[in-house]
């Protein structure tokens, strides 16, 4: 048994996190990579914990975002654009958080919130609050941007 994790949209992205799980064989993780591999996908292998390793650095990543943006430390604008710019990303953090799905990423971060207690996993008040108002990124039309 081993698991798979595409990143988003998994047509455009390269990376797949393969996750070792304790009775993972190392025939299954050889099929694993090779079956990723014929994808043309970049293989990383991950042990079975909370996040990986993609979402494990980029949940506080985006989280640190919105607990800026509600500081009133910067704009949504000035924060995407930052990070766009200044460490060369593809988009900032408030605009992956939309494409990500606002509910997913809450999602994800209470699952990891709930086996590891770390404050850098637990969601901002704003996250909830946008969940809760329907406000869930680019597939309802609203999250931190409007889209059409």
């Amino acid at each position: 048994m081993l698991g798979l994790h595409f990143m988003n949209p998994v047509p455009v992205m390269k990376l797949l996190e393969i996750v070792k799980t304790i009775a993972t064989s190392s025939e299954t993780l050889e099929t694993g990579q090779a079956f990723g591999k014929s994808l043309g996908k970049t293989i990383v292998i991950a042990q079975d914990t909370p996040g990986f390793i993609v979402n494990r650095l980029l949940v506080p990543f985006l989280f640190n975002a919105v607990r800026m943006l509600e500081a009133g430390i910067a704009s949504r604008e000035d924060i995407d654009s930052g990070i766009n710019l200044g460490l060369n990303h593809p988009m900032g953090p408030l605009t992956l958080a939309d494409l990500i799905g606002i509910d997913t990423l809450l999602f994800i971060a209470d699952a990891m919130y709930a086996e590891f207690k770390d404050l850098q996993y637990a969601a901002p008040v704003l996250v909830r609050k946008m969940v809760t108002a329907g406000w869930l990124g680019r597939k309802t039309g609203k999250g931190f941007y409007e889209y059409k």
